[in-house]
């Protein structure tokens, strides 16, 4: 959904047999949808019309609904069947759980290589000298606000340290994204026993 073109989507839908009221009610969500910029030092936050992809602030509950409803599809049940126990058998992440993967994903890519350099800026060169704990540094900010928090300079660190050592600490990409996914679907799905936990988990 990052990248696709509202007016692109509504198309789709239609020719996927989308009609009606639930065409409409995805076309009331688009439609005129803004978003505001802030900038990394100074929080001048400007509106935007929002054409492609989704805002955070919008996007986490419907997209949830949306998988949910996904999940009830492919195994045939009711619109409000409790889902967990489905996405657990999918191996799916809750949305907000998926950003949270998502984004510590590129977190060790920014300070392990290979990352795009302006990762590397806001994460690997706060590395804490204490490498033994594999803890990133959060930012120092002159300003403070609902804008700061959102931040991936700040978000990261604070997710990333919130980590047991042992994914910290992963020796490569491949064994951190699988104890990564694990450890999520115990916080996110109540995994804490039976052949699944302390195994790695499909993307």
């Amino acid at each position: 959904f990052d990248t696709v073109n509202h007016k692109i989507l509504l198309l789709v839908l239609t020719d996927l047999g989308i009609t009606g009221t639930a065409w409409k009610w995805f076309e009331s969500y688009l439609e005129d949808r803004h978003y505001q910029e802030a900038t990394q030092l100074h929080f001048k936050a400007r509106l935007l019309q929002l054409a492609t992809g989704w805002s955070s602030s919008m996007a986490i509950r419907p997209l949830q609904l949306v998988q949910n409803a996904a999940a009830n599809l492919i195994f045939n049940l009711p619109k409000f069947t409790h889902v967990t126990p489905l996405l657990r058998s999918l191996h799916w992440l809750p949305v907000f759980a998926r950003i949270r993967f998502k984004t510590l994903m590129l977190a060790y890519k920014a300070k392990n290589g290979p990352a795009p350099p302006c990762l590397m800026a806001m994460v690997k060169s706060r590395a804490l000298r204490a490498s033994s704990t594999a803890r990133l540094e959060p930012p120092f900010l002159r300003t403070h606000g609902r804008h700061a928090c959102r931040l991936f300079s700040v978000l990261t660190p604070r997710w990333w340290n919130e980590l047991p050592l042992s994914i910290r600490t992963a020796e490569s990409l491949t064994v951190f994204k699988c104890r990564l996914k694990t450890h999520l679907f115990v916080m996110h799905l109540s995994i804490s026993t039976g052949p699944l936990f302390g195994q790695c988990l499909s993307s």
